[in-house]
């Protein structure tokens, strides 16, 4: 029974679940952008978020957990090097998955993952706009009145 177990175990052993995490999350680093089935996008974004995170905070121990986990260290370079410095104002959400249909063979979920602050398409016509708390107005009416009312007054001191 698979109760409380909270990550997909992908039909393999842990030794081999966490060698190809590994892989797929250096060749992710250094491609930007790869292409795999959905479950494994999946999990993939679980493992490498956290570890996206702590590049944020460049120190040696930070760097050497994050190499126990990757085990690339020129995607470990890549990561406290230049991502790190795309994402320091982001507060989560690194990575993107986009489904992309079936696959033919088998018939599998294929998605495509990808780094937010690295697609170009999707942030060239947005401008880049601070996150605040929203919160409801109470005295909406009163406001667009209370504009009306100077903006005519406005024009009768203008006569």
């Amino acid at each position: 029974m698979r109760h409380r177990k909270k990550f997909n175990h992908l039909g393999r052993k842990s030794a081999h679940r966490k060698a190809m995490l590994a892989n797929m999350g250096s060749s992710l680093i250094k491609h930007k952008r790869i292409n795999t089935t959905l479950a494994k996008a999946k999990a993939l974004r679980m493992f490498l978020e956290p570890l996206i995170t702590k590049s944020k905070n460049d120190t040696m121990h930070n760097r050497r957990v994050v190499f126990s986990r990757l085990r690339d260290k020129y995607a470990v370079t890549e990561l406290f090097r230049e991502i790190s410095t795309k994402v320091a104002d982001r507060p989560g959400g690194y990575l993107r998955i986009i489904k992309m249909g079936n696959r033919l063979g088998d018939n599998a979920e294929m998605a495509m993952i990808e780094f937010v602050d690295y697609n170009t398409v999707y942030n060239a016509d947005k401008p880049a706009k601070k996150k605040t708390r929203r919160r409801r107005k109470k005295a909406t009416k009163t406001t667009e009145a209370a504009v009306e009312t100077n903006t005519a007054t406005e024009e009768k001191t203008e006569e």
